[in-house]
């Protein structure tokens, strides 16, 4: 057995150094965009996001940037919305065409854009943005803009994705704060020759696209309405406009002190010229099947971490495997012996031990052939010693005694089977996610994509759903079976519907590009309602009419059997919260890299699904180890009432990740408002409540599995 278990210890470690190799490699695209020298290259200009705060805005929506004019560039009008699908929608993407002019292989030095009037309350925008440190997503052949960084060493050099809009600094005649617009932007297209036949031809293709930005003053410019020197720049463009006293004056007559800052709308405006420069770099040093490692080579820094993090859940996984193993061996391998038990005496199974001291010795328990039930006669074996009695003792004492109560049907059973078909709904989609962007099919540069795909296989996986909530629901004994698939369909999904639902109005009320429109609400709830549910319907149907219900190796007494006094650590809330703990353990380390890329660095692309996925494999084998481990002591202490503990304890480890996103958000994020924090801990919550019930339904599942193992192991009448 230990020979066995080290080397399936091994094995794991082999697959999970392959996975991890996995966080390297992705399909960049499904085809190659090529381009002819003077063909014109589109810019696409899409929302504005910051890390302090969880609102983002269409870039078009800002009023001191240059609106659209709908001429054609590329021969597409600007302004035009690109078609999205839906992950890029409900991640707040808002693409449109713009009025940069980009032609493959010609340079410009400074090109004007507009010069756009802003009004006061434009003004304080700009300001409050540039304040909450907002960046710019602009996209050119699917690649998004960034800004260029290198190491510490100098040796190698990274992107972030998104430029910044503007800066802030301290006067140092007025000790006050001013803000500077980036009004000019030098775009620089990196390209390469197209492989194949397409570069003999001369074409090519596009494998970087850097944003470098620069204030500069509305003063000294040229008849164009290019600054005269755009490399040399002494002045930035400040965002200030001068309080107009002779409204204060009136606004407040009898008063000395007139304020410097004046939020009326009284008409007077800033004007802000906007200019831009392109160059076209060739660079043979990237291919473009490579392109976006770019975005990722920030990441490579941390690789050793993440090794850390699965050698710390392989760790914990092998003692707990170890713990099992004991388990198992004496439960199944060590105790594979008749039950003796005792005949029914008022509906109960009571034993009745009768131990002979100082001198005697113990009777032994043997079984009558006639009735089938078992009694204790006080016929005397003089060739059994102590230690037999002890033996036989411990044959009718814990786990044991429970046969005839193990498999009673739990309270709330048809809440029970909804959510299990439900986590194994999540099972199914997050594997699916996991096993597609470790094949590297799932990619930044299938924007959206992500999301997309995740949402199509949680509602195809609406018949796995209903097919083990029918079948759990036949098992339990349930028999209104159209009430347990309306439960499964519409539960857990129609939680998830309300709450993004209520969150949406709060953002809609920000005018931010989050909110979902009305049409992909309804989309959205047509994919529920009219896809989902027939399918859950279909599943339920099948679990329940066409599968045998999940047999149990023993019969259920007509009476419940008491329960004696339990420990501490065996009760609901401390069971969960102990066993919780080690999963947590497993995942925390890599949490951290999830958490970063979500909520404190939105530039950088998490793609180290590799490394996710084993520290998920483990976490799973933990899960299942952890449950057995809990459920056997539970049966030891004479608790029957694992259904409901083994779902908890499955999930504890969902209150220590939240827990974990609370203490991230105040020691870590620079989160202001209201709505950014309340749509913090509303979306943490709602993570977590799926993380807990994937979990819970795997906890839930290895302790059906067990407890059916062991009973099965035994022979009890």
């Amino acid at each position: 057995m230990h020979a066995d278990f080290r080397m399936a210890f091994l094995r794991l470690l082999a697959l999970s150094s392959a996975i991890s190799y996995c966080s390297a490699f992705y399909v960049p695209g499904y085809s190659i965009k090529t381009y002819e020298d003077d063909e014109a290259v589109p810019l696409h200009v899409n929302k504005v996001y910051s890390d302090n705060t969880q609102i983002q805005y269409a870039y078009y929506d800002l009023p001191f940037v240059c609106p659209s004019t709908g001429k054609k560039h590329a021969g597409i009008a600007s302004g035009r919305s690109v078609s999205l699908n839906l992950g890029e929608v409900l991640r707040g993407d808002r693409i449109m065409t713009s009025d940069y002019d980009l032609v493959m292989g010609q340079d410009q030095e400074c090109r004007h854009l507009c010069s756009h009037e802003t009004d006061r309350a434009g003004i304080k925008r700009a300001q409050k943005l540039i304040e909450d440190g907002y960046v710019a997503e602009w996209i050119v052949d699917n690649l998004p803009g960034a800004t260029s960084f290198v190491t510490v060493d100098r040796s190698q050099k990274y992107y972030a994705a998104g430029f910044k809009m503007g800066y802030k600094d301290i006067s140092s005649v007025t000790g006050k704060p001013r803000y500077f617009l980036n009004n000019h932007l030098t775009l620089v297209i990196r390209w390469r020759r197209a492989p194949g036949r397409a570069g003999d031809r001369g074409a090519k293709v596009i494998v970087g696209f850097e944003v470098y930005t620069k204030s500069v003053a509305a003063e000294d410019r040229s008849d164009t309405g290019c600054p005269k020197d755009v490399h040399n720049v002494n002045q930035g463009m400040e965002l200030f406009i001068s309080a107009n006293n002779t409204n204060f004056a009136s606004k407040y007559p009898h008063s000395s002190y007139l304020p410097e800052q004046d939020d009326a709308d009284d008409g007077t405006t800033l004007t802000i010229p906007y200019s831009y420069s392109v160059y076209f770099r060739e660079d043979t040093r990237v291919e473009w099947a490579n392109r976006w490692d770019m975005y990722f080579n920030n990441q490579e820094e941390s690789t050793s971490i993440h090794w850390l993090a699965i050698v710390n859940s392989l760790v914990i996984a092998g003692l707990l495997t170890t713990v099992v193993v004991m388990i198992w061996n004496r439960t199944v391998h060590g105790d594979q012996k008749p039950l003796r038990d005792v005949p029914l005496e008022d509906g109960k199974n009571i034993l009745r031990r009768k131990i002979i001291r100082s001198g005697a010795r113990s009777p032994r328990l043997v079984e009558k052939s006639s009735s089938g039930l078992l009694e204790q006669t006080g016929i005397l074996d003089n060739e059994d010693n102590d230690s037999s009695d002890d033996e036989a003792l411990e044959d009718v004492t814990g786990w044991k005694l429970l046969h005839a109560d193990v498999f009673r049907t739990p309270a709330y059973a048809g809440l029970l089977a909804p959510l299990i078909g439900s986590g194994m709904q999540l099972v199914f989609m997050t594997t699916a996610l996991l096993v597609l962007s470790c094949f590297g099919i799932l990619n930044p540069s299938f924007r959206g994509g992500f999301v997309s795909v995740g949402m199509g296989l949680f509602v195809f996986a609406g018949i796995f759903s209903g097919y083990f909530s029918g079948r759990a629901y036949k098992t339990f004994g349930g028999l209104n079976w159209r009430k347990n698939t309306l439960m499964t369909a519409l539960l857990f999904p129609g939680l998830l519907f309300s709450t993004i639902f209520v969150l949406n109005l709060f953002v809609w009320a920000q005018a931010s590009s989050t909110a979902l429109p009305f049409g992909t609400l309804v989309g959205l709830a047509a994919l529920w309602l009219l896809i989902q549910l027939p399918l859950v319907y279909v599943g339920s149907w099948v679990g329940y009419h066409r599968s045998q219900p999940w047999e149990h190796p023993t019969r259920t007494s007509s009476i419940p059997r008491q329960i004696p006094a339990q420990s501490w650590y065996t009760k609901s809330i401390w069971a969960v919260l102990l066993a919780g703990l080690v999963p947590f353990a497993v995942i925390f380390i890599e949490l951290l890299f999830v958490f970063r890329s979500l909520w404190q660095d939105k530039s950088d692309y998490y793609y180290v699904f590799g490394f996710l996925t084993v520290v998920s494999m483990v976490l799973i084998v933990t899960i299942v180890e952890v449950t057995i481990v809990a459920t056997y002591v539970q049966l030891c202490a004479e608790n029957y009432h694992w259904w409901w503990q083994s779902f908890f304890i499955g999930g504890g480890s969902a209150i220590w990740v939240f827990l974990y996103c609370a203490w991230y958000y105040f020691m870590k994020l620079n989160i202001s408002g209201f709505i950014s924090g309340m749509l913090f801990f509303s979306y943490s919550l709602l993570a977590c409540g799926v993380y807990g019930l994937l979990t819970g339904t795997v906890g839930f599942l290895a302790a059906y599995a067990f407890v059916r193992r062991i009973y099965g192991s035994i022979k009890a009448d």
